[in-house]
């Protein structure tokens, strides 16, 4: 192995794990330990800082530096801090700005063949920032979805069942991709759906795509020319942007207690304990719901259909709570 490659593979190694015996390393690259001592010390002059430890089991471990050296990365682990970067508007921080000037700088050193596939992500964010969790995405759905979405070419994709469900997989969707959105630790495909003549927004995770891509297409508007608007509206089970069920409540909970856990309501200090919080849902029941995990007491401030959901919501718990079933007890408007 010539040297250059011997150093970049050495590097690599220490970069994978904590601790490294020389013995092994010597194994791994095919060469004496009197050379991977040598190579070693070729690394510090470069600015990394490998810690050495002594006697017959000693070996070598790579410490954070004061400055930052040169990285290596394997064709992955590029294509997955380039997304991440392509991402991170929605985590919020600040950190977009800084995202795109360190995108920008890894693509200026990336290999030529690797370029086309980091062109071919762009990411749409919607919503702010939120903790709900992560869903894992396989890294070539991503990149397929990615660059069918560059080269305007429909998909033919397999969708899985959700989680538990025992359903079979459909029959295989046909769509022309038109973004992919970022949307607090989830990824989805916004579509159109070719056989249902609707748009259509894809949990990215349940996607598998079938190869080759199809025929190209005219990318369509989306309907009203705002993807974060349309796409937050999907969200909120309506066709437009708003709630379809909008409510105000007084609890009696300082504004304080109740301002991290108020997601996009809008909350207004009344005294130094209590607070009106006005919010939206998908439905009144829902909503009813949605304001009695403050766990306090409260009143309704309007509508009056809101009251009547609490009235719903408040028989059905007290009948779990009697051991009962809730049936018979009427729907939540």
């Amino acid at each position: 192995m010539a040297t250059t490659s011997r150093l970049l593979t050495l590097l690599s190694l220490l970069q994978a794990r904590r601790d490294w015996p020389g013995s092994v390393l010597a194994s791994r690259l095919g060469t004496s330990h009197r050379t991977v001592r040598r190579d070693i010390d070729r690394l510090r002059e470069m600015g990394y800082r490998i810690e050495a430890a002594m006697g017959p089991d000693g070996g070598y471990r790579l410490e954070a530096g004061n400055d930052m050296p040169p990285l290596l990365f394997d064709d992955d682990q590029a294509l997955a801090v380039a997304i991440a970067l392509r991402a991170a508007p929605a985590l919020g921080a600040g950190i977009g700005e800084a995202a795109v000037r360190a995108l920008g700088t890894m693509r200026q050193v990336l290999p030529s063949r690797l370029r086309p596939r980091l062109d071919a992500i762009e990411v749409t964010t919607v919503g702010r920032p939120g903790d709900g969790p992560a869903v894992a995405v396989p890294l070539d759905v991503l990149l397929t979805l990615g660059q069918a979405l560059r080269d305007r070419v429909t998909v033919r994709f397999d969708y899985l069942p959700r989680e538990g469900d025992d359903a079979e997989p459909g029959p295989a969707r046909r769509v022309e991709p038109h973004h992919l959105v970022a949307s607090q630790g989830r990824w989805y495909l916004l579509a159109w759906d070719l056989d249902r003549e609707d748009w259509r927004l894809f949990s990215a995770h349940r996607v598998r795509p079938r190869v080759p891509s199809g025929a190209p297409f005219v990318p369509r508007v989306v309907p009203g020319g705002d993807v974060d608007a349309f796409v937050s509206a999907r969200f909120k089970g309506s066709d437009t942007n708003e709630w379809a069920c909008r409510g105000t409540v007084l609890l009696h909970a300082p504004a304080r207690d109740v301002l991290p856990f108020a997601g996009d309501g809008t909350v207004t200090d009344v005294d130094d304990e209590r607070c009106i919080l006005e919010a939206g849902s998908w439905s009144w029941g829902a909503l009813a719901a949605s304001f009695g995990r403050f766990e306090v007491a409260m009143e309704v401030v309007g509508p009056a259909e809101l009251g009547e959901a609490f009235a719903v919501q408040a028989e059905r718990f007290a009948a779990v709570g009697r051991g009962s079933t809730a049936e018979g007890i009427g729907r939540g408007r």
